[in-house]
């Protein structure tokens, strides 16, 4: 295998050092945020697979939780927490009987 010409090579450690700095300067932020009481969000990459009478049941430390994972919070009694979660979470199809269906994509 030959080694790429000289230009190339540069500008791929170029692009490389760019990109590490560029994370490290990522973290930085987040260390420095975290600092001073802010967080950092990251989108979860799975949907909540909750039915209503989950959610319904769910004790508050839980519901809590779970909305902070998605980045969102909910101020109120256990009643509202419950209805935010399944305002948010919950379609069309689950609020009306089916609730055993999950199309899981």
């Amino acid at each position: 295998m030959q080694s790429p010409p000289s230009a190339t090579r540069r500008a791929y450690q170029l692009h490389q050092r760019q990109k590490q700095g560029f994370y490290l300067e990522m973290e930085k932020e987040k260390k420095e945020m975290n600092g001073v009481g802010l967080g950092f969000f990251q989108m979860p990459l799975h949907y909540p697979r909750y039915t209503m009478q989950d959610y319904l049941d769910m004790p508050e430390w839980k519901l809590d939780r779970l909305l902070s994972e998605y980045g969102l919070s909910a101020t109120g009694d256990l009643d509202y927490k419950r209805k935010f979660a399944i305002g948010a979470f919950l379609w069309h199809h689950d609020l009306h009987g089916n609730q055993n269906a999950y199309c899981g994509y």
